[in-house]
């Protein structure tokens, strides 16, 4: 019988549904694509206004503080293959709700951040034509925009991953090209690695919180585990290869930008395009050009892990059946595909980057405090599904480095971010409690 058989209707449905086509390049392609999105566009004057000659400091705190997370990525995801990510992690090892508690922080962040960088993708473009800087015409951008990922997501997982790779590449090679040459030009007595120049340590909480921000997105990355080739070997290369070249990158960037421009970093809102026009006149434009490219790609492939998060989350009966079915000729989830973008589009018309940004942070930030149990749980517990899966040295040491200090960089968060997580966690709570309440009646 075909899997798209009429008289089966079940194989359209869950994980057997899914094409298993993306290997470890397409997902390192894929990590690097989700996490150089929006955030690096907007970060350097971030932090430079946060922390001054002192903004290096918290992308050397960020690494170190990623570094252990990504370990346990790599970790647990090579022992939990299903689609779903960190939803997946935390279903297997502690439990459904734990599951479902990690999938609904993850699914405000991925939600936040989709429409923060789409926000910042219309300030882009209105920076190239001024036109786009109006409401209707702006309005009309992020609709054109999010149809036109949705459109790529909508015609297979092929395609998306090809996508993704093709937008990795032609993003990548400009900011790498700008470290480059911009290392030569650098004023290295506008810099400082001194903790002593810290102008507080609340400042460094919340530059640490805009960091974590642009260092997410593996967790995006690698929800559709579903669709992975073999992901004991797939997860841990991707991961960690990924998460190297972003932290290496993005501490060039910070130095080039703070080297060159100085103080001027801080006021600007487009500093990697102002740190190339300063090097370069026609670079201004290239490095905005480039960040549309990589705003569209963090927003392809945020699109490609969201929605597959809300699959997962129909496939398990915490969202209705219908977010679990596939298309039966390019076996992606439509409705999935649909809400996601549909939520971040409302969200983005409305919207800012800075708040929203910070939203996310500190959303993925307990999703990773998380995820970090979840990869010590699972290695105590022996879990595997397919293949050799990669071990953390040392037992728990590495699990409890990397909780430790995503909860030490949400202390930092203020009140009103709390306030928008906390509201839309109940919210989600509340839905998992009437749907898991209507199921057992009707079992």
């Amino acid at each position: 019988m075909r899997a798209d058989s009429p008289d089966n209707p079940g194989a359209l449905q869950g994980d057997a549904a899914l094409i298993r086509a993306v290997g470890s390049l397409a997902l390192t392609a894929a990590v690097i694509n989700v996490i150089v999105g929006g955030g690096i566009f907007k970060m350097p004057a971030s932090l430079s206004a946060q922390l001054g000659a002192a903004a290096p400091l918290a992308l050397v705190a960020g690494a170190l503080a990623i570094i252990p997370v990504a370990l346990c990525f790599a970790a647990v995801g090579s022992r939990a293959a299903a689609t779903g990510g960190p939803y997946t992690y935390l279903g297997a090892t502690f439990g459904p709700f734990a599951g479902f508690i990690a999938g609904a922080l993850m699914w405000i962040s991925n939600v936040a951040s989709s429409a923060g960088v789409a926000a910042a993708f219309s300030v882009q473009m209105a920076s190239l034509v001024p036109w786009f800087a109006q409401p209707v015409p702006r309005a009309g951008l992020l609709t054109a925009l999010y149809l036109s990922i949705y459109a790529l997501n909508a015609f297979g997982v092929r395609l998306g991953a090809r996508a993704i790779s093709v937008l990795a590449a032609v993003k990548l090679t400009p900011l790498f090209l700008l470290v480059l040459a911009g290392l030569w030009f650098v004023d290295w007595g506008e810099l400082s690695f001194r903790i002593s120049a810290l102008p507080s340590w609340a400042a460094l909480g919340t530059g640490m919180v805009l960091v974590m921000f642009a260092y997410s997105g593996m967790e995006t990355a690698l929800v559709p585990s579903g669709e992975l080739r073999d992901p004991s070997r797939s997860v841990p290369r991707a991961t960690l290869v990924a998460i190297l070249l972003v932290v290496l990158l993005y501490m060039g960037l910070q130095i080039v930008g703070q080297g060159v421009l100085g103080e001027q970093l801080g006021n600007s809102g487009v500093p990697l395009a102002d740190t190339a026009g300063a090097l370069w006149a026609p670079g201004r434009t290239v490095l905005l050009v480039t960040a549309c490219i990589s705003m569209a790609g963090f927003l392809l492939g945020n699109l490609l892990g969201s929605s597959r998060l809300l699959f997962a989350l129909g496939r398990d009966g915490y969202l209705p059946q219908a977010f679990a079915r596939v298309s039966s000729d390019h076996r992606v989830p439509l409705l999935a595909l649909a809400v996601h973008a549909a939520l971040a589009w409302i969200l983005a018309i409305g919207g800012s980057f800075d708040g929203l940004a910070l939203i996310s942070g500190g959303a993925v930030c307990l999703v990773y405090v998380l995820v970090s149990l979840a990869a010590w749980r699972a290695q105590s517990m022996d879990l595997r599904e397919r293949g050799q899966p990669f071990v953390l040295w040392g037992g728990p040491l590495v699990p409890l480095l990397g909780a430790g200090a995503m909860l030490l960089i949400v202390t930092t968060l203020t009140g009103k971010e709390w306030w928008a997580i906390g509201i839309a966690l109940a919210a989600l709570v509340l839905v998992y409690v009437v749907l898991r309440a209507r199921s057992q009646r009707t079992a």
